[in-house]
């Protein structure tokens, strides 16, 4: 039987950098693990975010598994709070929780200098006691500046316009705060509004902003809520696809989507999703997933951290080292026959520092897949390939079908 396997470095696919010579980093870079999937398969385009949606990587990574976003993506909060342990009910509202760097009464730093796990975890305990209310508002940690937010029995977060704060470098807070979409809303929008000024005041004294401050780091000043909505219903993989899969990941959206999905959650020590994640523990878990599971689905942030925070020389080195220490590990130790996807989630240009809705590149290598005669895995040679651009489908069905031999509503010479 084929495994499968599904690879997204998350914001990877780019614009042209002068400081690169024209290139994208997928250009730059070196990648020769990814040029061989590309060289020995097939290549395409692809929309992972429909018109209309916001390019959130709950949207596209919804999409890549192939959940309609319009369905299924009810917010980043609700999605990513189950890799938390965190019960969501029918009427509650979950968002995520940032703690962010305000300066000059502007956001500053959407990660407040990347705070580490440790410090953060003490910021959030501190707003938990002072602003909290057991059965109403309540506060959660996770991972490094990102935390939750969960409104108990809230109405209407899909009608509050929350602006995530990667997207609002710059801007005056007062500008930005959430607002109501609609009269229903104003009190929750109101309260969110109360609850990120309150937030000021406790963490300017918190003994860890202070520290922060004397070693130079940018402080955790303020939360910021944004992603809100409620608990989606989803069928799993399994049920969807006859398939039973696992997902690797450090990011808390990723896995609160594989707990929607039914798969195995596979947690790597020192998996950071940043650029210092541990890449040979996220394959060595990978080829070990594949003995128990049909499908592994493995993700690795690190690119899209360094578009964020526009550095198009630590994007390069992420990708090389996703490349090398990651899916060279993967291909190297396969045994068995496997149908392979690389591909972003969506583009992270390192020119605007936020997500677009871009196509995106992505190659799949399957024995049933005769190559297309593209022979690197980048933004311009993808354009080239076999699938064309592909609008209205997703990666997985693609990846399936693949290794079944078939593709639904494709004709493409060369499969056997």
């Amino acid at each position: 039987m084929v495994k499968y396997i599904i690879i997204v470095g998350d914001g990877m696919a780019d614009y042209p950098i002068a400081e690169l010579g024209n290139k994208t980093p997928l250009q730059a870079a070196v990648t020769p693990n990814m040029d061989s999937i590309a060289a020995q398969g097939r290549s395409g385009l692809i929309k992972n975010v429909p018109d209309g949606l916001s390019p959130g990587s709950e949207v596209a990574i919804c999409s890549i598994l192939g959940y309609d976003p319009k369905i299924y993506c009810t917010g980043r909060g609700p999605l990513e709070a189950p890799s938390r342990g965190i019960k969501l009910e029918k009427n509650d509202a979950a968002y995520r929780c940032n703690l962010i760097t305000v300066k000059d009464e502007a956001i500053f730093d959407y990660s407040a200098g990347h705070i580490t796990t440790e410090e953060s975890s003490q910021l959030i305990a501190s707003i938990n006691k002072a602003l909290g209310s057991q059965g109403k508002i309540e506060f959660y940690p996770g991972l490094d500046y990102r935390h939750f937010l969960i409104m108990r029995n809230f109405p209407h977060p899909e009608l509050i316009q929350c602006i995530p704060p990667h997207d609002a470098i710059g801007a005056k807070v007062s500008e930005v705060l959430p607002k109501a979409k609609s009269p229903a809303a104003e009190k929750t929008a109101r309260l969110l509004q109360v609850l990120i000024h309150r937030s000021e005041g406790i963490l300017r004294t918190h003994p860890v902003n202070i520290a922060r401050i004397k070693a130079g780091k940018n402080p955790a000043n303020s939360i910021w809520p944004w992603g809100g909505g409620k608990k989606p219903s989803m069928p799993t993989l399994k049920e969807k696809y006859g398939l039973k899969a696992a997902v690797i990941s450090a990011v808390d959206l990723v896995k609160g989507l594989g707990i929607y999905a039914g798969m195995e959650i596979i947690i790597v020590p020192g998996a950071t999703g940043l650029a210092n994640t541990n890449y040979e523990g996220k394959a060595d878990a990978a080829l070990r997933a594949l003995e128990t599971n049909d499908l592994v689905f493995v993700h690795v942030e690190a690119p899209d951290e360094a578009g964020h925070v526009k550095d198009f020389e630590l994007k390069v080195k992420t990708i090389e080292d996703l490349d090398k220490r990651l899916l060279g590990r993967i291909i190297g130790g396969l045994k068995e026959p496997y149908a392979m996807a690389i591909l972003p989630d969506h583009p992270t240009p390192i020119r605007i520092g936020t997500h677009t809705r871009d196509p995106v590149p992505f190659a799949i290598k399957s024995p049933a897949l005769k190559p297309d005669g593209v022979k690197a895995f980048d933004e311009a040679s993808a354009a080239k390939g076999g699938f064309g651009l592909v609008e209205h489908d997703y990666l997985i069905s693609l990846l399936i079908s693949s290794g079944k031999s078939k593709l639904a509503g494709y004709s493409f010479k060369g499969l056997s």
